[in-house]
């Protein structure tokens, strides 16, 4: 075992097979599916409509329609909140209790768009040439709308899934989920009273290898660490010569810390991953994923990847970037401390320590560096692959060709709050993308959009989910 790293417990499995999707008709193509209050089209378009960018937030209004949507449809609902115009929203479908309660989460909260930067208005919902645009439309009120669609439609159709399917809509994601999932999870946990699994971002987007059309199902995430570096010194008149000065001091860390790669680590996860997209990749490829799973090769590997190298390299490597410095208060003094806080993005399995042992290697043993761990959200030790080939089997009926593998998350989602209560989450927002689409470059960027059939695609696959979860073949 490698130090530094937690203990990983046993993969369970489940009997839910995906042979028992053969026998489910397909939505698409039935004509009872589609319901006009329950188009996941118009749902997108209304949702972002709704200006909830995070600051300051402003999730209200989203949040009650939705709500008046569930009220109609004959679906239970009820909202908690931290503060009056930051509500959070879980309602629930009874099933027949035959598995466990199956949690579908999301946020409807968005990070800010700048207008000037867009083609078309951010916050429209215009539908151009067959793509729907708007902040939020993959991050992810179109997944959201997905959602909500596929839970409106079984209602309607009178369809009884095996376990309760619990909604929850949260605010704040995107600036921490101190409002909204945070919030719900320490103040209300009994909401989600056995649930094992859940059902969030990210994952289940489209992506291409040469002529291969890849699904990437989330099953585990890279876990957030903040941490706060102090330098310290006897701090002086700035006219005088301070050869202690502390701002010194973090300079040469931060120069070091950004100069030097930290060292590669072959885990599980990414293991799993990037076999199972080498498995249907041509030879040479093969060997490069093969090459970059073998230790004491990965880091030359990334090096002569370039460009997809640095894609990669999140998947291999820890990560912390600084964020926030604090110093001196009047420009004519030297202070004696100053700090730089780092957004530390942490391997599964791996330990804060071990960051912290990789930043001082890089900086120097003599940095003068004071490490304090600010905050820890280590997720699960590691992934609970019980609900995949459900999931896998779901994308496979609703493309054929398409192959779902497993996926490390390099960033962070709110699923690593509901680990705390015991929850598995997988990123699963199904959507078939044209393989022109720079989707990494719209999420979070201008310009973002969805074609109107990836949220089609999206909806239909939801409702084949709720009609295939914890069923036996």
């Amino acid at each position: 075992m490698e130090p530094g790293r937690r203990p990983l417990r046993r993969v369970t499995s489940v009997c839910v097979g995906r042979n028992i999707l053969s026998a489910i008709p397909n939505p698409s193509t039935n004509p009872a599916f589609i319901d006009p209050v329950a188009d996941p089209v118009a749902l997108t378009q209304q949702l972002v409509r709704f200006d909830t960018s995070n600051p300051p937030g402003n999730e209200a209004e989203a949040i009650q329609h939705i709500k008046a949507l569930l009220d109609a449809a004959g679906i239970q609902s009820q909202t908690f909140a931290k503060s009056p115009n930051r509500p959070n929203l879980i309602a629930r479908l009874p099933g027949d209790g035959s598995a466990p309660p199956l949690l579908l989460q999301g946020h409807v909260d968005v990070v800010p768009a700048d207008p000037s930067q867009w083609q078309q208005p951010p916050f429209s919902g215009n539908i151009v040439d067959g793509y729907l645009w708007g902040r939020g439309t993959l991050d992810m009120k179109g997944g959201i709308a997905t959602m909500v669609s596929a839970l409106i439609q079984a209602k309607s159709n009178g369809l009884t899934p095996a376990g309760d399917i619990v909604l929850a809509l949260v605010c704040d994601e995107e600036a921490g989920g101190h409002h909204g999932a945070r919030y719900l999870v320490e103040e209300h946990a009994e909401e989600f009273e056995g649930v094992q699994y859940a059902i969030g971002e990210f994952g289940g987007f489209s992506f291409n290898i040469g002529s291969r059309r890849f699904y990437p199902i989330m099953v585990a995430e890279k876990q957030v660490c903040h941490i706060r570096v102090t330098f310290r010194g006897p701090g002086g008149h700035a006219s005088l010569g301070q050869q202690d000065n502390p701002v010194h001091a973090m300079t040469r860390f931060l120069q070091g810390i950004q100069s030097r790669q930290l060292p590669t680590h072959v885990t599980p996860e990414t293991m799993i991953m990037l076999r199972a997209i080498g498995r249907n990749l041509p030879p040479l490829s093969r060997m490069v994923m093969k090459a970059l799973l073998t230790p004491g090769l990965t880091a030359p590997t990334l090096k002569l990847l370039g460009s997809k190298g640095r894609t990669f390299s999140p998947l291999f490597r820890n990560t912390a970037n600084p964020t926030v410095i604090r110093g001196g208060g009047q420009i004519n003094v030297v202070p004696s401390e100053v700090s730089v806080d780092l957004d530390g993005r942490i391997l599964p399995t791996l330990a804060p320590e071990v960051l912290i042992s990789e930043l001082t290697a890089a900086a120097g043993a003599d940095s003068g560096a004071e490490f304090e761990v600010l905050s820890h959200d280590p997720g699960p030790e590691q992934p609970d692959m019980g609900l995949f080939e459900t999931l896998a089997g779901v994308l496979k009926e609703s493309d054929p060709d398409g192959i779902p593998v497993p996926m490390l998350m390099p960033a962070a989602t709110d699923g690593r709050l509901f680990a705390r209560l015991g929850i598995q989450t997988y990123g699963f927002l199904p959507m078939r993308l044209p393989a022109d689409l720079d989707f990494a470059s719209t999420i979070h960027g201008p310009n973002e959009r969805v074609t109107v059939e990836a949220i089609r695609f999206g909806a239909d696959a939801f409702y084949r989910l709720l009609q295939s979860y914890g069923r036996t073949p």
